[in-house]
């Protein structure tokens, strides 16, 4: 009985790591380029520009762990 209501909420928490990957990105990509705005230097735009680099793979792979949660592959 408890391993279906688990699985449920794997489910769910998949869907919202799912969405959180994309949302995330947009997030980051839109904060840095409010601060590349703000101060247009050479080194704000490595800075921000290295942070985007890192976490999108990082964002990516949220997304993947969601969709393999939505998908069941972690009910048993």
């Amino acid at each position: 009985m408890f391993t279906r209501e688990k699985n449920q909420i794997k489910k769910i928490a998949g869907l919202i790591w799912f969405l959180l990957g994309p949302a995330c990105v947009y997030f980051l990509v839109q904060a840095a380029a409010h601060e590349i705005a703000a101060k247009p230097g050479i080194d704000t735009i490595i800075q921000w520009g290295v942070f985007v680099v890192i976490f999108i793979p990082i964002a990516v792979g949220m997304s993947i762990f969601g969709y393999y949660a939505i998908k069941g592959e972690y009910n048993h």
